[in-house]
């Protein structure tokens, strides 16, 4: 958490909030976020105006006056506005105050979410060296170079799914979403992949992400939108987190096991082993 639809939530939310508001100053209280050059940082930050907010994959994208900042939420990174008085908070990181007053404040309670600041210029060659498959849209995720590209690995297809080549956006919940609804095994290696299969979960990524993002995202634990609300994807979820309840399609019991490092659940009869 957050995968692309809580990420996607963010900036939505973000834009409601931000957009025209004029830096004034920064405050940066944990400096091990900003992977850029600190000094350089704190010294371009200031009179810049946040024009716009992007996304690709689940890098929230600031578009500023002559930059633009990269934020990486990783597992429990948030943001929240403050248009006057900010309260004190304990998880508070990074705040970066505005000319009107308002405050954007990020939080993170295991320190593990990332700033860099980039000339525009450097952001498609930034993309391209993490290596990012295709946003998960009908437009751009193409069903035959996916084929392709499963074919040519032996990664378990859920280990595949989770490393953002084949296509951006889904983290450990809606991988074992997408699986469940597609019928597939999640250690079944990737270049056994039937065609029929490939066309499932290329057709349950884009809608279980499209509904996820329609949502608001899922809350499990922590997460929560710009706003403070939680999503509500977690209502709908099939399989994750449901290890010992019965199969809503078969009434099997699901299964969790580990699988690269990572909680997998599904229905032992709905995704056959072979």
């Amino acid at each position: 958490m957050p995968e692309l639809p809580e990420v996607e939530t963010v900036r939505r939310g973000l834009e409601k909030l931000i957009l025209g508001k004029k830096i004034s100053n920064i405050d940066i209280r944990y400096p091990k976020m900003i992977k850029t050059d600190l000094d350089e940082f704190l010294k371009e930050m200031p009179g810049q105006v946040i024009q716009t907010m992007g996304r690709r994959g689940k890098y929230l994208l600031f578009y500023l006056s002559d930059k633009v900042l990269i934020s990486h939420l990783r597992m429990e990174g948030k943001y929240f506005y403050y248009p006057d008085q900010v309260p004190e908070r304990k998880h508070a990181h990074v705040l970066i105050h505005f000319e009107d007053d308002g405050t954007l404040v990020y939080e993170d309670v295991r320190k593990f979410g990332t700033l860099e600041l980039l000339a525009p210029e450097l952001l498609d060659s930034y993309f391209i060296s993490k290596k990012l498959g295709p946003e998960p849209t009908e437009k751009d995720f193409d069903l035959l170079t996916f084929e392709k590209a499963l074919k040519k690995s032996k990664k378990p297809i859920k280990t595949h799914l989770l490393d953002q080549t084949l296509v951006v956006g889904l983290g450990n919940i809606y991988v074992d979403e997408v699986l469940w609804r597609a019928k597939v095994y999640p250690a079944k290696s990737s270049q056994t992949i039937t065609k029929k299969e490939a066309r499932a979960i290329h057709e349950q990524t884009i809608s279980v992400l499209e509904q996820a993002v329609d949502m608001g995202g899922s809350t499990i634990r922590s997460y929560t939108n710009a706003f403070g609300e939680n999503g509500t994807m977690q209502e709908l979820h099939q399989v994750y987190d449901k290890a010992g309840l019965a199969c809503s399609r078969c009434g099997t019991i699901i299964e969790k096991i580990q699988l690269g490092g990572r909680g997998t659940h599904f229905c032992p009869r709905c995704q056959r082993r072979s």
